[in-house]
């Protein structure tokens, strides 16, 4: 199943080691049930779905679905060492239950799309409970939270598993939150994790960090943690989203992002945001001005990757709106050198003569840019991941300027 530039066990090895040399605890993640594209969308594998045209679930019912999760778990436990939780996702199973299987199993009576979720849940929980007593497996609580208390607590998994409630909006429902980790107390599990969003979340193609939105959602989650007694709180996952989905475009770059993560670590770390923590969080960023309620960043950080980060804004913030400007509200290029004109090749020697210097000179200018930043980015991405972001960012725009600069010359 791995990408071809999956990271070597050796190279997991040296993160994991650095990861430790910085007092960090690594909780590995293995989706098991919802979110199972990377998996499904082989053909080898597709005969395990929930649907058989959709690649997104996982089908309960097939004992060959628990081994091949399994065996998934096996092989990362076994690349980590000293491991206290592990999580093993169970979120967003969308169309469970419409499977033909599921279908008839529903059929039965008793039996309702809460306890097929929960009876999978637990068969996973369980693999990792007699494989790996010491390990305790974290889930994602949405396909929980509309559950009653009565069948999440027969189910026997919160005795098995420790949910983490995630909601990444600025504006969360603090006291419905609350409401929940109390249900969530009284249906048997001992403890709850919140998860909270640094990056993504708020737009699947987007490419810069509104940073005043992800510290709102920090703050409102600490409001929830007041509220929460300090033994059941196990801690919170800031979550840093590289893309919506395994089939969707990739959202914001983690460099681009390194200033919010840093803001809402602060926040969380001083129960709260100052201008003291602001000049903290600039001091450690080399920022002398840090934004957090614009996109604009203008000035440039001393940490790893702020190059990708000041390049990436230019990017977003002038690189169609330019191009559009010259192409499309320029008089000479509406009025002269149209479609019909280009196609044709008849454009005046005036035209060119007064509209030919700018095009070519913004076209430098942005291949210039995005040379720095294609640069820049060969310092930390792997090479598919830069060819994306720029046919998704870069080039609808150059190209189309590249092609009315072709279309002069050759004019």
């Amino acid at each position: 199943l791995r990408a071809p530039h999956a990271y070597s066990p050796a190279e997991l090895r040296a993160v994991l080691s650095r990861a430790r040399a910085q007092g960090l605890d690594v909780v590995p993640l293995v989706q098991s049930f919802g979110h199972m594209e990377f998996v499904l969308k082989h053909r080898e594998f597709a005969h395990l779905r929930e649907v058989p045209a959709l690649p997104n679930a996982l089908n309960p019912h097939k004992e060959e679905s628990l081994v091949l999760v399994k065996a998934m778990i096996d092989q990362v436990m076994a690349l980590h060492e000293g491991l206290e939780w592990f999580h093993i996702g169970c979120d967003e199973v969308y169309y469970l239950g419409e499977g033909e299987e599921s279908k008839q199993w529903l059929q039965q009576p008793d039996n309702t799309p809460e306890k097929l979720c929960l009876a999978h849940i637990k068969a996973v929980a369980s693999c990792v409970a007699s494989s790996y007593p010491r390990v305790t497996p974290i889930v994602w609580d949405d396909m929980l939270r509309g559950m009653s208390e009565e069948t999440l607590a027969d189910s026997g998994v919160p005795q098995l598993v420790q949910p983490m409630i995630w909601d990444y909006a600025a504006d969360l429902d603090v006291e419905g939150k609350v409401q929940l980790v109390e249900k969530y107390q009284r249906c048997g599990f001992s403890k709850v994790w919140f998860a909270s969003a640094f990056k993504g979340a708020t737009g699947a193609n987007q490419s810069l960090t509104l940073i005043g939105h992800h510290l709102k959602n920090h703050l409102e989650w600490l409001e929830v943690a007041s509220r929460t007694p300090p033994d059941v709180l196990e801690g919170i996952a800031l979550t840093g989203w590289q893309r919506y989905d395994h089939f969707s475009v990739l959202c914001e770059l983690l460099p681009v992002a390194i200033p919010s993560l840093a803001v809402c670590l602060q926040a969380l770390k001083n129960g709260g945001y100052s201008e003291k923590v602001k000049e903290n969080v600039e001091k450690l960023l080399g920022m002398p001005n840090l934004e957090i309620d614009t996109y604009m960043s203008t000035s440039l950080g001393t940490f790893p990757g702020s190059n990708i980060l000041t390049l990436v804004t230019q990017v977003s913030f002038y690189l169609k709106s330019s191009v559009d400007e010259l192409l499309e509200r320029n008089r000479y290029v509406t009025g002269w050198v149209s479609p019909y004109h280009r196609k044709r090749k008849i454009i005046h020697p005036i035209i060119m003569h007064l509209f030919q210097p700018d095009a070519v000179s913004l076209l430098s200018k942005w291949n210039a840019v995005v040379q720095d930043l294609q640069a820049a980015m060969e310092q930390v991405f792997h090479q598919c991941a830069i060819e994306e972001w720029m046919e998704e960012n870069v080039h609808p725009s150059l190209q189309k300027l590249q092609q009315v600069v072709d279309d002069l010359d050759e004019a």
